[in-house]
């Protein structure tokens, strides 16, 4: 029995099946690769669903850590420290907030989403408007907005307030949804590319719709900045690329480059005064350790050039995947990328195939995969995985 094998076992000894049974072991990283407790290694095109935007183990960040865990790790949120407020302020500055905005910090993107909730019952109206397709996590109130039935089902009762669920890019459906029920919706929440679903982005006219009947029938519009934000789709965030601003944000995933962290970020002092003190909170939410990790990655992004390399490679990615053989379309924002396979094949066996192959990906439904991996990902890193794809496919 191999090493990951006799790890295999333990673990379904000693860890709640909510996973199934691990793919892989996976012992240490470095950049774009991952090795395995037998010591194989991975080309990572995962990327830890959109986390790791700076690979594994990237020097900066991992000094930072260390640092700061050596000097403090835990403060409670009775007290605050010079980490928690300038990346508060460092994120409103990326955002382009206007006076009076805020960040709230927590642990995961689901804690996010269940303070932007929270955020919109203040505003007076139960009501949620989301999107057909969409995933927002899976507490019981990120499951109210989470689309699939599947996951909703075994948890029901949930919370209440869905007012309507809409198709992403129906136009004519939003505007209805907002003429009958406007004055009940407290709040639209948008994903502006649906990962989960398999890499859809929105487009700009829709999310400028959305801002807009928003504003008109007095609701907050909430992005979901969960999956994109943080340089994903080759911006900060990706509702800067429709010219909008919305009223608050969500975020985790790529904020700590794979330390937990989250954050909902309200935009003007209206909506910052929704939340008052006492009405929401977070133990371990800003710790300095947190903080410190995620300060890291902002400094990597922000360095000269990469935010707008990753719009580069991530076209150049696009190209070589279209003449890819069992390749039907290629859907992209930034690096986010969802590969739409030829008729006959199936994702699971693509990925498995590919795991074979030394080759992490992702099959979030069974004609797709999709492609997250480290913002900083290299052409000839992208070679090594085209080199693989035709074994992936059974080309």
């Amino acid at each position: 029995m191999t090493d990951s094998q006799h790890l295999l076992t333990r673990y379904q000894h000693a860890y709640l099946g909510v996973f199934g049974v691990p793919a892989l072991v996976l012992e240490r990283g470095e950049g774009s690769y991952v090795y395995d407790a037998d010591g194989r290694r991975y080309l990572d095109f995962l990327g830890g669903v959109a986390v790791n935007c700076v690979g594994h183990a990237h020097p900066r960040v991992a000094a930072a850590v260390a640092d700061q865990a050596a000097r403090l790790i835990h403060v409670s949120n009775f007290f605050t420290t010079p980490q928690q407020v300038s990346l508060a302020e460092r994120i409103l500055a990326l955002a382009g907030a206007p006076g009076g905005s805020a960040v709230f910090l927590c642990n995961s993107g689901t804690e996010a989403i269940e303070a932007a909730m929270k955020l919109a019952r203040r505003t007076g109206r139960p009501g949620f408007v989301t999107l057909e397709h969409a995933f927002h996590g899976r507490t019981l109130g990120a499951l109210t907005l989470t689309a699939r039935q599947a996951y909703r089902e075994p948890f029901e009762p949930l919370v209440p307030g869905v007012t309507a669920r809409v198709e992403p890019g129906d136009e004519d459906e939003l505007r209805a949804v907002f003429a009958e029920h406007g004055d009940e919706v407290g709040a639209f929440v948008v994903e502006p590319v649906q990962g989960e679903r398999g890499v859809f982005p929105l487009s700009a006219s829709y999310l400028r719709l959305a801002r807009e009947l928003t504003r008109e029938h007095g609701a907050l519009l909430i992005a979901d900045e969960i999956q994109t934000g943080v340089g994903r789709t080759g911006t900060w965030f990706a509702f800067q690329q429709a010219g909008i601003m919305p009223d608050a944000m969500t975020l985790a995933k790529g904020l700590g480059g794979g330390f937990p962290i989250g954050a909902l970020v309200t935009f003007g002092p209206e909506v910052s005064g929704l939340l008052a003190a006492g009405q929401h909170g977070s133990t371990f939410g800003g710790n300095p350790l947190a903080c410190a990790a995620a300060h890291a990655v902002l400094d990597v992004l922000g360095a000269p050039g990469v935010l707008e390399n990753v719009e580069v490679t991530g076209a150049y990615l696009e190209s070589k995947l279209r003449a890819a053989p069992g390749v039907a379309g290629v859907r992209r924002a930034g690096l986010l990328t969802g590969v739409q396979l030829a008729e006959g094949l199936n994702a699971a066996q693509v990925a498995a195939a590919g795991l074979e192959a030394g080759v992490i990906v992702n099959p979030p439904r069974p004609d797709t995969i999709r492609l997250a991996p480290s913002l900083l990902v290299s052409r000839e890193e992208i070679g090594e995985l085209l080199a693989a794809w035709p074994a992936m496919v059974g080309a």
